[in-house]
């Protein structure tokens, strides 16, 4: 009699855990989908915080070592943001009128290329033209040819109507949907500049505040909160993260500097237009692995074409750049960073779409640090092992 007792309590609390672990599945599910909803429409407040944090992490333990040598935080601060905005404010000076000049050849170039294409598309329609007046000869010599003629129609030798013809419109649906196309762009970028450059100042004061204020609001918040448990161990994590990422950081920027520079060098000397455009872009794509890369390469397609004409000769500087890039790609960055930094191409491929969706060009951009920062957390803390293992994946 006890067992029968207990047989319908047990299923009871079984049902009542399986519903219960159906629940929290769900409210986790739901959980996900308003994190990635919040991220996507809060986009322009996470971007700017995002990328303060990695230069303040990259910078943080200067000002530190600064900071023994009885160095005030506030003023070492000051000091490394402006040599780190100082290059890039010489180098974008220097950029402006090639940049300049690329913009107003843009309406010039989309009509070149729609004169090469309404070229191509009106020699397609004559090789169609030809061919169908061969297949209607071919018709009529058959015709012809048939008992001589003695049983065809008078109605056949009566000409056909030809159906009337349309006037030519002066610019094909194509030319005007590129030239449409090249001005929106050119309208687009020109009207978010000031929203960029905006959005740049708020995270250089940022980055500012954290190096200044940051290590304080940090040292009382493991203190003093209840949230952490293990002072320690939350310590050594922030400090192992800003240590490896700073180097994945500080690395990346090196290989990417030195491929930009190369690539502008070799252009200069091969008598590439505006070498220093080409370099400065190539290097600044290359922080987004793999898609950046393609996409130089198209954007030099463009510039060959534009130089030498739509010849063979177009392809000169995209071929020298894939050269460069894949010495760079396949021997330089995987010696420079080893093992420590190895990441699956195809999860790189995938979190770069992700984050490309979720937050534009700036997402790619970040994209990887991110993916690592979040590698080295799990290494550190030493749970989904599994997950370590997957990111780390080689082919």
């Amino acid at each position: 009699m006890q067992t029968n007792n207990d047989k319908p309590g047990s299923s009871s609390v079984s049902v009542e855990s399986v519903r219960e672990a159906r629940q929290t599945r769900l409210l986790k599910i739901l959980l996900f989908m308003s994190v990635i909803y919040t991220l996507y429409l809060a986009k322009t407040l996470f971007v700017p915080l995002a990328f303060s944090a990695f230069i303040a992490l990259l910078l943080s333990p200067l000002v530190t070592i600064a900071r023994k040598f009885y160095v005030p935080r506030g003023v070492s601060a000051v000091v490394l943001i402006g040599l780190l905005v100082t290059p890039f404010t010489l180098l974008g000076i220097q950029l402006v009128q090639p940049a300049e000049r690329w913009m107003e050849r843009l309406p010039t170039l989309s009509a070149e290329v729609t004169e090469h294409i309404d070229e191509i598309s009106e020699k397609f329609e004559n090789k169609q033209t030809e061919a169908k007046e061969i297949v209607n000869q071919k018709t009529e010599e058959e015709k012809g040819f048939s008992l001589f003629g003695w049983f065809d129609d008078d109605e056949d030798e009566q000409p056909v109507a030809e159906p009337p013809q349309e006037p030519e419109k002066e610019e094909s649906t194509v030319t005007g949907k590129i030239k449409q196309g090249s001005l929106e762009v050119l309208l687009e970028t020109l009207a978010a500049a000031p929203f960029l450059i905006a959005q740049l100042l708020g995270s250089i004061i940022l980055i500012l505040f954290l190096l200044v204020f940051g290590p304080s609001l940090f040292k009382v918040f493991v203190q003093d909160f209840p949230v952490v448990s293990d002072k320690k161990r939350a310590i050594l994590l922030v400090s192992q993260i800003q240590r490896r990422l700073s180097n994945y950081i500080l690395t990346i920027s090196m290989v990417n500097g030195l491929l930009g520079a190369v690539t502008a060098t070799v252009f200069f000397i091969l008598g590439i237009d505006d070498a220093l455009l080409w370099g400065a872009l190539v290097g600044l794509l290359n922080f987004v692995p793999y898609l950046g890369g393609m996409v130089s390469t198209t954007i030099l397609v463009v510039a060959g074409a534009v130089q030498f004409g739509l010849v063979s000769m177009a392809f000169f500087p995209a071929a020298v750049f894939l050269t460069i890039n894949i010495i760079e790609s396949q021997f330089v960055t995987p010696a420079v960073l080893g093992k420590q930094f190895r990441l699956n191409p195809l999860i790189i491929i995938v979190w770069l779409g992700i984050m490309g969706w979720l937050w534009g060009v700036a997402g790619a951009l970040l994209a990887v640090p991110i993916l690592v920062c979040a590698k080295i957390i799990l290494e550190h803390l030493g749970v989904k092992t599994h997950w370590v293992k997957f990111l780390e994946s080689s082919g």
